[in-house]
């Protein structure tokens, strides 16, 4: 009896050292990044991860943005995706659509506390309603639209800075004064403004004017009366007042140095410039952001910001949901250090992005809490399938929205005539996409 019970005891001892080799298996995650950047500070957090969880190894790969996608394309077509990998605003409607991605929603809401990140910034997140169907990829960080000015240009002018009062007019007129011009046979040796049909540049007027650009489906081009009404603002801004330098006297020059080298005193663009404008400008004048000023036609409860995040998806193929999901909540949380975003990136996690670090208030701007207050204001973007093709970043045959606007800049067409082409060519492109509007 006594040696059967010794065999019990022995088998039971097995079965329990089995069941913790098993429990203790290793596996192994592939992870794609586009920024090789921030390889070396990824690799650390990897290792981080790789410490509290000794069962699991992640294997990295980073790749720039121009290798990455193609690459990634053809891994989805060998059937062949890494467990996680980084995610495009313009990409994810797309890779949702095709099934691609992972359907997150369940874990999101068993694991995240929306109140401990910008959750409003999830919605881009969503598909196919950005509104009320589920994630498919969550972000770790996002970028918005704000309004860069020369502090020392206002003062020379006697104006105040711009703030959250401000309206078109008041803008109109810091834009005009602001604007210098010895002899008006020649161009302005100091522009007030600048713009172009760059999205970062448009989007935030038509959003600040309560104005669409597609219809509520996101299926169409179907810019309201509201969005034409700023859009006319910025043509007048080129063809009417003269403060905007139009798009053909860039001539060589990339706009995104004009605010830097102090050919223009405002700028609207995305968040993430302020590094450029901290490396390029350096010390040569002090500078600050505002948000966008509230257009005319903004009625009550129409208020939306204009930003978009970066993101991780798991493939939907993944044998390891439970672990790659358990990898990205490392990566968005707490344990991200502020050195993987770059300036004007803001944290999806709230505690990393208030933090002293992040705002750098000892360093230009010294206001970089404006751009964490867009994230508490709804969203509204153009992003869908189909975007960089009507948008006018994919070589459509056409000039597509940008090259449309360029053109009123230059004092080349009407904002009527863009209209027409923008949604006639834009509209060919989405139909394809979204053969039900």
């Amino acid at each position: 009896m006594k040696r059967n019970l010794v065999i019990l005891l022995l088998a039971a001892l097995m079965v329990a050292s089995l069941s913790a080799l098993a429990m203790a298996e290793q596996i192994t995650l592939r992870y794609f990044m586009w920024d090789p950047e921030f390889q070396d500070i990824e690799a650390e957090l990897i290792k981080g991860f790789e410490a509290e969880n000794p069962n699991i190894k992640v294997e990295m790969t980073a790749l720039d943005p121009n290798n990455f996608w193609p690459r990634l394309a053809a891994m989805a077509a060998a059937g062949e995706l890494p467990d996680v990998f980084s995610m495009s605003t313009g990409y994810i409607d797309t890779w949702a659509r095709d099934g691609l991605l992972m359907n997150i929603q369940h874990l999101v809401d068993r694991d995240i506390d929306p109140d401990k990140y910008f959750s409003n910034v999830f919605a881009e997140d969503r598909f196919p309603n950005k509104e009320t169907s589920d994630m498919f990829a969550i972000p770790y960080a996002w970028v918005g639209s704000v309004l860069f000015y020369n502090k020392d240009m206002f003062d020379a002018a006697g104006l105040e800075y711009p703030d959250d009062d401000w309206t078109w007019d008041d803008f109109l007129a810091a834009a005009k004064a602001l604007t210098i011009q010895s002899n008006p046979n020649r161009p302005p040796e100091q522009y007030g403004f600048f713009w172009y049909g760059r999205y970062a540049q448009v989007e935030p007027w038509v959003y600040a004017n309560g104005g669409r650009i597609l219809n509520e489906n996101k299926t169409r081009i179907a810019i309201d009366e509201k969005a034409r009404e700023a859009l006319q603002f910025l043509a007048d801004l080129s063809n009417v007042h003269g403060v905007s330098m139009p798009h053909r006297d860039l001539a060589g020059m990339r706009q995104q140095d004009l605010f830097p080298l102090q050919q223009v005193a405002m700028w609207v663009d995305g968040s993430w410039m302020v590094d450029h404008v901290r490396n390029t400008a350096g010390d040569s004048f002090r500078w600050g952001i505002a948000h966008v000023p509230k257009g005319p036609s903004l009625e009550s409860g129409e208020e939306r910001s204009y930003y978009w995040p970066d993101s991780v998806a798991i493939a939907a193929t993944t044998q390891h949901p439970e672990e790659a999901w358990a990898f990205i909540m490392y990566l968005i949380g707490a344990n991200r250090p502020v050195e993987t975003f770059m300036p004007g990136k803001v944290p999806i996690y709230r505690d990393t992005a208030y933090s002293d670090e992040w705002l750098s208030k000892d360093k230009q701007p010294g206001n970089m809490e404006v751009i964490l207050q867009l994230g508490d204001i709804p969203v509204r973007t153009t992003f869908n399938m189909g975007w960089s093709e009507w948008r006018g970043y994919a070589s459509t045959g056409g000039a597509g929205m940008n090259g449309e606007l360029d053109a009123v800049t230059n004092g080349q067409q009407t904002v009527d005539e863009a209209i027409e082409k923008i949604t006639r060519d834009g509209n060919v492109v989405l139909e394809r996409y979204y053969p039900e509007p």
